[in-house]
């Protein structure tokens, strides 16, 4: 059975999203807020640290409306017409699919966050060495950050369609 394209969109951004909204059900359930899990020694910790803002915690001291404007508002606006956009462009190819999808459903799934708790968790940390480390992260940043990935890889190297002149 072959699933439409619009199903198939669907589906895919509802996985990132459950996949992200898992992962957090189960860091709420068995770790402490701040407690620390190394996991391979202190280069990839787990924890539980609640976001009040965006990327690394920028926007966090915002007032409550520009809180409210740049991190709820902007963005449901911005997902909204990335999803409209992966239904209607019939022209992207399947690798640009793929990531735009899932950008949409990582974003979708902070979202999420940010309106039922009014945070998102973080979660993964790693340290490789001083100058090579992240901050803390989760799953749906994975999601954005691989389609970011893919999506620029899929730019410089997908395959072009002759324009017809």
């Amino acid at each position: 059975m072959k699933l439409s394209r619009t199903t198939g969109i669907f589906l895919l951004i509802a996985f990132n999203i459950a996949i992200d909204q898992i992962s957090k059900i189960i860091v709420r359930a068995n770790i402490s807020p701040r407690e620390r899990i190394n996991v391979i020694g202190d280069t990839f910790l787990m924890m539980n640290v609640e976001n009040t803002g965006a990327f690394l915690g920028m926007g966090s001291d915002m007032n409550p409306t520009l809180k409210l404007i740049f991190l709820l508002v902007l963005p449901v606006g911005v997902l909204g017409y990335l999803v409209y956009y992966i239904i209607s462009n019939k022209s992207l190819d399947r690798l640009s699919l793929v990531a735009l999808c899932c950008i949409a459903g990582g974003g979708i799934a902070n979202v999420f966050d940010r309106i039922a708790f009014g945070s998102v968790t973080d979660f993964f940390y790693i340290h490789l060495t001083d100058l090579l480390r992240t901050g803390i992260f989760n799953v749906a940043d994975m999601s954005v950050t691989f389609g970011m990935i893919v999506l620029l890889f899929s730019s410089f190297f997908g395959k072009t369609k002759k324009q017809i002149v």
